[in-house]
């Protein structure tokens, strides 16, 4: 009995590592690697039942795209009304600002021209709004 079972581990310690490496080399073969066709969706096709979290965003980065919304909806003014508000209420934002109110500046042109964007112009964040109007127009 130990003489076949010595014979059967034998054969399986050969034949095994060859059916391993095949039906690998063959699993890599069969995947579109280059393709940028629909066939290379095959991979992703369980993508919209993955429970990951997504990345938390940074808090100016929130209230970049909250105040960029709502100067779309209702006008800058409001949305830099809210922003001296934040930054008052949260002061760690203060050193984004400034970035804040350019990228306002720079939606406003685009929503409404220089011009009009122009006249929402207060002094939130050392006039950057302001600064962001000037920049988009030139």
């Amino acid at each position: 009995m130990t003489h076949t079972a010595r014979r059967i581990g034998r054969s399986l310690a050969l034949v095994l590592p060859v059916v391993l490496v095949l039906s690998g080399t063959l699993a890599v073969a069969n995947v579109p690697w280059s393709t940028s066709g629909p066939e290379s969706q095959v991979l992703t096709a369980s993508s919209e039942k993955v429970n990951v979290r997504a990345k938390s965003r940074a808090p100016q980065d929130i209230l970049r795209d909250k105040l960029l919304l709502e100067l779309q909806e209702k006008d800058p003014g409001v949305a830099l009304t809210h922003l001296q508000r934040e930054v008052e209420r949260r002061p760690s934002l203060a050193q984004h600002c400034m970035s804040i109110a350019r990228s306002l500046g720079r939606a406003a042109v685009k929503q409404y021209g220089p011009t009009r964007a122009q006249s929402f112009s207060r002094p939130v964040c050392d006039t950057s709004f302001a600064s962001g109007v000037a920049q988009q127009t030139g």
